[in-house]
């Protein structure tokens, strides 16, 4: 009788990357991982002036005044890269907080170098603070 299953190089080879990866990369490919089951488009891969679905995880929320009027400014971090996510004329928003989940969609612009995203529509997402 001969066996024609092979052995499961892919789940020790996966077992053995675990081990020797560290706390913050394993975080990084599960926020990657659980972005792309949204159906969300990587950070890393939003490019300037277009319309974007993006979903991680809410490092910063920081209330920062732009050209006089309130503007509440998250940063998004997904695995792969962050946008800071920011509303204008908003001094808090009810669920937007450090450690919160979040599928955002909006146009995508960079400013200084760093990806935006203004007056994003939003869904506060299963998972992370409460």
């Amino acid at each position: 009788m001969t066996s024609t299953a092979e052995p499961p190089k892919r789940g020790l080879r996966a077992f053995f990357n675990r081990l020797a990866s560290s706390q913050s990369e394993l975080e990084a490919q599960e926020l990657r991982e659980d972005a792309e089951n949204t159906g969300a488009t990587p950070i890393v891969s939003c490019s300037n002036r277009r319309r974007f679905c993006v979903a991680g995880t809410l490092r910063t929320v920081t209330l920062r005044p732009r050209g006089g009027a309130p503007a509440l400014e998250a940063e998004l971090y997904d695995g792969s890269d962050v946008i800071d996510l920011v509303w204008l004329g908003r001094r808090k928003i009810a669920g937007i907080e450090p450690g919160r989940i979040v599928k955002a969609e909006g146009l995508v612009s960079v400013q200084d170098g760093r990806k935006v995203m203004f007056n994003p529509r939003y869904e506060l997402r299963p998972g992370g603070a409460t």
